[in-house]
């Protein structure tokens, strides 16, 4: 019997092509976190030294979400809370930024946090997110991101 890959509604799999365009926005966010980081690099050797702390802390995370975002891209439906705590960050420091107003790292932290959350949400219904919640009785195999379908 020959298995049909390009038929989602009967495995419950999300298409190939949905699949590969969530996982390229999630490796967009990545590579866009990554030019983050060295900006930070780049404003640490810049600051105040009353400052140097908080901008190495924040320039340090960066590398955590570069690593969140590889892992959701390496696996996007075994991860179980690495998509909420993405969201929960980004949406909690959009909403932040948007309420700080006029400041100046305000203006330009919400308009790049709102994409990321836009982003990673279309990545999240692309990629089927959810599937990391579900028993691993109930979940469909998900093969790595080079696995090939055999017929």
């Amino acid at each position: 019997m020959t298995r049909r890959t390009d038929v989602p509604a009967a495995t419950g799999e999300p298409t190939s092509p949905a699949d590969r365009i969530g996982r390229g926005l999630l490796a967009l966010c990545g590579i866009a976190t990554l030019g983050a980081f060295a900006n930070g690099i780049s404003i640490m050797t810049t600051v105040a030294p009353e400052r140097l702390m908080s901008e190495a802390w924040r320039t340090f995370a960066y590398l955590v979400f570069v690593g969140l975002f590889a892992m959701l891209v390496v696996a996007p439906r075994t991860q179980r809370g690495a998509w909420e705590l993405v969201f929960a960050h980004k949406i909690a420091i959009t909403v932040f930024a948007i309420a700080a107003g006029d400041t100046p790292d305000a203006k330009s932290t919400w308009p790049i946090d709102l994409a990321l959350v836009l982003a990673t949400a279309a990545a999240y219904m692309l990629c089927r997110g959810w599937y990391g919640w579900r028993s691993p009785a109930l979940a469909p195999a998900t093969g790595s991101l080079f696995a090939r379908s055999t017929g």
